[in-house]
């Protein structure tokens, strides 16, 4: 084997979520370094089907020989298509095996001691492929790799996530996304955890009716820290969410090349009611963190219950004890009793699966046999467990047989796995065996909102029973065409290949079953037309549609190899290996084999399965293999020593006339604190009003704008005088941002996402602009519109603020415990005993205002003195 010359040893790390990632293991660029003069990510996204070439040139500039290793983070979903090396002009292509015919080389990799496995799962939704290679002083290297997936659409959006990590400044940075979509794209925004106001002028944005190209292409001086430091601020996620329109019928199909794709999302429908029940195992090794959080998750679940739903819980350790005898309605006074039920819920015990599942399947059946459940509801079981049975029967393939003989095809199994000292291969077999899916939750501070994720893409049931149906004459085949439920905000899929003369007219028929009726949906699609929209080659690559159903085909195929008896799993596994290779994919089935220059034996890339990482704590995001990586680096953020002037000349609240004598000092000793809230006054360039609350009181409208469409509200602990948690809501775009000590959750069409304090965020949506700095202050504006803060305080009077700007802005509808500050406001005569006194007349209400020095914490810690009027509410 050739090894590298002595000298230091470099690595370029290239990760893929929905697109890439580049990061080098240096946390400064060194003369005479492996240096990346050129980084280009291009993704293709036609009809929901995302091509994506990762290309990164890399130069040794260093005086000895030098080894680089290229390294990509993708979807679990995708697969590996191509990857290839040019070094001096010599292309080493990665080649794609029958995983059995490349077994030698894998195992003579490994008895050499080497990490032959070249792809490994790594965090929550990635796994990772790496190679390294031996770089000769002055040579170039050429790494290209492609991947291809199939775009889910999740609580209604689809979603591209790009991460940028170069660790360096690179001469030739560049992103492009097209995105073509017939259907129409009916919203597209953006979200970063790096941009900056300065990195944003290299982003663009063009979308008409069905196309959208977004480009990312820093100069260097952009991507600096600053002009003195050679450090990159890139560090961090790049998001694009989109959705596309929908017609009445709710489908779309779409032909190019002999093959088409069915969409199906009929978005308008009403409802199904639902029964379900929750399955909670509450066993000794739940105990902490996990249990907390599923009783957090569990009472805000029941919280979205639609009255029309019926419900009961489960709990189980040892044994299986039900909340109630029978399903209740989810009616209030249910809800509020299930939600003391689950605050009690502790954890001691064994895990007894077998008994909590068949006791879940005896209460529906028997609320069937009473004729309990309303006429066409669905039939829900959720299970949440963290490790595998200890008591009762504690046989995986017995359970497994056990519930799927009491489910009997009757009921929708979810199976939800806390951790990874569960068997996930035995809750997804037992999941898709009973028309569900298996999810793993991650240990981590947002897994109650990961279990609250889960619930709502099942919340809301709009069909059942739904099948697709397309004439003989015209289609030869077609992947899955029958699905047990719809669930709003999702999609159903079904890929085919037409018959070489197929009629001119494409129909279909959709059929299924809503609440009281049974429906169907009958369209039809002239073939020319269909394929005419595909001939631009700028958002086309060559056969996408054919690829895209061999991709949906193999997907569904080791889904149901997952459940399959043995002769009917080798059938599966020979036509999903077939297609794999006639396609170049990297699956469970196949391998890439990579023979680098100089060498005789080659390494061997394979597609992990889930509970290879069973047992291992992996950080979200992280990776298996040890590597000198670099601290992150971002935007320090501060905001700058003096605030902008937020006034008009037509405001309605004026103060009086300070004198020298109003400014007083704290006592000696004694520390100056953070008012819970700053108020900058309309009319006034310097003077702010700061308000704290001593009041007993602990759901607080703060203030509430019909106009301008926001409401802002808190909970305020008295004893501890802070809040626990601020929250603002927008009418239009419909999002609600939450805020508490932990992290900041924000919400938009029933999807939440979770980001740390001091994280930087960069997001655009139509109408809205969010920010985070690295001072962890989160600033939402809107054009025109008044700009609301939130920020962690860290410093005395430690815990959360609210912050507003353009105050100007309010309407004259503005109302709540701070908003009257924006109404007509009389100051009283001077206090003849203390002129830094004064009173505060609002709305009929007499405040005192005292001229105090309180800490600025909008600029984050140690906070800046101020001299302001403090108003104790």
């Amino acid at each position: 084997m050739k090894t590298p010359a002595p000298g230091r040893t470099h690595s370029i790390v290239l990760v893929l979520l929905s697109l890439a990632v580049l990061q080098t293991t240096k946390a400064q660029k060194v003369q005479n370094d492996i240096d990346i003069y050129s980084l280009t990510v291009d993704s293709k996204v036609s009809s929901r089907f995302a091509h994506t070439v990762i290309t990164s040139r890399v130069v040794n500039r260093a005086d000895a020989m030098q080894e680089a290793t290229f390294q990509v983070e993708l979807p679990k979903k995708a697969f590996i298509t191509n990857f290839s090396m040019v070094i001096d002009g010599v292309t080493y292509p990665g080649n794609i095996k029958e995983k059995a015919a490349a077994q030698e080389q894998y195992s003579a990799a490994v008895a050499r001691g080497e990490s032959a496995g070249l792809v490994r799962a790594t965090g929550r939704k990635t796994e990772q492929f790496q190679v390294s290679v031996s770089v000769a002083p002055a040579a170039k290297v050429t790494f290209e790799l492609v991947y291809e997936e199939l775009l889910a659409r999740h609580l209604g959006a689809y979603e591209l996530l790009l991460k940028v990590r170069p660790q360096q400044l690179v001469k030739h940075l560049q992103m492009d996304i097209h995105i073509f979509e017939p259907q129409g794209i009916s919203f597209l925004e953006t979200e970063s955890t790096f941009m900056t106001n300065k990195l944003a002028e290299a982003l663009t944005t063009s979308q008409n009716k069905t196309k959208a190209h977004i480009r990312f292409k820093p100069t260097l001086s952009q991507q600096q820290k600053s002009p003195e430091k050679q450090d990159t601020v890139l560090d961090g996620n790049f998001i694009v969410r989109y959705d596309v329109d929908r017609t009445v019928s709710g489908g779309s199909i779409q032909i190019e090349n002999g093959y088409f794709v069915h969409y199906f999302a009929p978005d308008s429908l009403s409802t199904i009611p639902k029964n379900v029940i929750f399955v909670i195992d509450k066993s000794g090794s739940m105990m902490g963190r996990k249990i907390k959080q599923t009783r957090e998750a569990l009472i805000k679940i029941l919280s979205d219950l639609s009255p029309h739903d019926q419900f009961n819980l489960i709990s189980f350790n040892a044994e299986a004890t039900k909340w109630k005898p029978l399903l209740v309605p989810a009616s209030t006074e249910n809800v509020n009793e299930a939600k003391s039920y689950a605050t009690g819920i502790q954890a001691q015990g064994g895990t007894n699966i077998n008994d909590a599942m068949l006791m879940a399947v005896q209460l529906l059946e028997k609320a069937n046999r009473e004729e309990l459940l309303p006429a066409g509801s669905v039939t829900l079981i959720i299970l949440l467990t963290d490790g595998d049975p200890t008591a009762g029967e504690t046989n995986p393939s017995k359970i497994q047989k056990n519930v799927r003989k009491a489910i009997n095809g009757q009921h929708s199994l979810f199976c939800l796995g806390f951790g990874f000292d569960v068997s996930y291969s035995f809750l997804e077999k037992m999941a898709l065996e009973n028309g569900g899916l298996a999810r793993r939750i991650y240990e981590d501070s947002d897994s109650a909102l990961q279990l609250q994720d889960f619930y709502q893409q099942v919340a809301n049931p709009l069909m059942t029973s739904v099948a697709f149906e397309y004439p003989s004459n015209a289609v030869e085949s077609v992947t899955q065409d029958a699905f047990r439920v719809f669930f709003k905000g999702s999609e159903l899929v079904v890929a085919g290949k037409l018959r070489d003369q197929s009629p001119d007219v494409l129909s279909a028929q959709v059929w299924g079953q809503l609440h009281k009726e049974n429906v169907t949906f009958v369209m039809e699609f002239r073939v020319a037309e269909q394929e005419e929209m595909f001939r631009s080659p700028k958002y086309i690559f060559h056969s996408f549609m054919e690829r895209l159903w061999a991709y949906l085909t193999i997907q569904q195929l080791l889904e149901q190899m997952v459940s399959a008896l043995d002769a009917e799993k080798q059938a599966l596994e020979a036509h999903a290996l077939n297609l794999s290779l006639s396609y170049s994919f990297v699956t469970p089935l196949t391998s890439m084999v990579i023979t680098k220059p100089g060498q005789e034996q080659s390494q061997v890339a394979e597609k992990p399965v889930e509970d290879e990482n069973r047992g291992r704590r992996l950080h979200p995001g992280g990776t298996l293999k040890v590597l000198k990586s670099p601290a992150r680096f971002g935007l320090p953020g501060r905001l700058p020593a003096s605030p902008p002037p937020f006034f008009r000349t037509t405001s309605r609240l004026v103060l009086p006339e300070m004198t020298s004598r109003a400014t007083t000092t704290a006592p000696p000793f004694a520390p100056v604190q953070a008012p819970s809230v700053i108020l900058p006054l309309p009319g006034q360039s310097v003077d702010r009003l700061c308000v704290d609350l001593r009041r007993p009181q602990e759901l607080v409208n703060l203030l509430s704008d019909p106009d301008q469409g926001v409401e802002v509200t808190g909970h305020y602990e008295t004893v501890k005088a802070r809040f626990s948690w601020i929250e603002v809501t927008f009418e239009n775009p419909q999002l609600q941002v939450h805020a508490s000590p932990e992290h900041v959750v924000m919400t938009r069409n029933r999807r939440s996402s979770a980001y740390k304090w001091k994280e930087t965020l960069y997001s655009v949506m139509p109408g809205l602009k969010v920010t985070m700095d690295k001072a962890g202050l989160l600033l939402l504006s809107r054009p025109d519109r008044v700009t609301i803060g939130l920020l962690f305080w860290d410093g005395p009077g430690k815990g959360l603020r609210l912050l507003l700007q353009d105050t100007d802005r309010f309407s004259s509808h503005v109302n709540g415990t701070l908003g009257q500050f924006y109404q007509d406001v009389l100051w009283g005569p001077l206090d003849t005993a203390d002129d830094s006194k004064r009173t505060l007349k609002v709305q009929g209400r007499d405040y005192s205002a005292t001229r105090e020095l309180k800490l600025d914490y909008q600029e984050g810690p140690p906070g800046k003195e101020i001299s302001c009027w403090s108003v104790e509410l």
